[in-house]
């Protein structure tokens, strides 16, 4: 089986998040209809009482009113029966004082090998995938990292937010925001696509309705 035909069916950028009905550990949930008007982050992790696993969760809960001050829910996923997820919050909430307040899928692995989860060259175990979904169950972000690395949730905080920005206000979000190099915590206004819109762009500029370093370069603060 060539490349091509082993991805096929694997979730993209812009595609709708497939739907699915999952155990978890609130319980069966149909997604992505469960968080129908809300963003949700579905992370997969590569295995319960793992220790790199085990301090993201940690993080993630931390951070849980945060994303949900944003309108957005969290669900985990592993390749682990549900007595497994609950046991490891057990062992969570009494050893480290952190309760695990959002769902964890119980995989049988179907749902891993739909959204190509698995590591290569490792059994069962998934890799270290994030999708952040939109509120109208559409795929915005797609990040993975290896089994060793654990990931940054303020980072994932940061995308959901300035994702949800973007949106909202029809602009571009510039790297390290809020705490761009050049421009602070202001954002990008898209470049005009035409000589008319460009004109109008330098008039604008010359106004103050936004900065610009060039007409193609503008940006303004919210």
């Amino acid at each position: 089986m060539n490349e091509i035909n082993e991805r096929k069916g694997m979730p993209l950028l812009g595609d709708k998040f497939p739907e699915m009905v999952v155990q978890t550990t609130h319980g069966v949930m149909k997604l992505p209809g469960i968080f129908s008007g809300k963003w949700f982050v579905l992370f997969s992790h590569p295995a319960d009482f793992t220790p790199v696993c085990t301090t993201e969760f940690v993080a993630f809960q931390k951070r849980y009113e945060k994303f949900k001050a944003l309108n957005c829910e969290l669900i985990g996923l592993s390749v682990d029966q549900v007595f497994s997820h609950i046991k490891w919050e057990e062992w969570i909430a009494e050893n480290l004082k952190v309760e695990i307040q959002f769902p964890i899928i119980a995989d049988t692995g179907a749902v891993a090998e739909k959204l190509g989860l698995i590591h290569p060259g490792k059994g069962t175990n998934t890799v270290r995938a994030v999708f952040v979904v939109d509120s109208e169950g559409i795929i915005r972000i797609i990040l993975y990292y290896p089994q060793e690395l654990g990931r940054n949730m303020d980072e994932i905080l940061r995308v959901v937010e300035a994702m949800q920005i973007s949106d909202k206000n029809k602009v571009a979000m510039p790297a390290n925001w809020p705490n761009n190099e050049i421009i602070g915590d202001h954002v990008i206004i898209p470049p005009p696509k035409d000589v008319k819109t460009k004109k109008e762009r330098i008039e604008k500029a010359k106004k103050g309705e936004f900065e610009c370093f060039d007409w193609w370069l503008c940006h303004k603060k919210l």
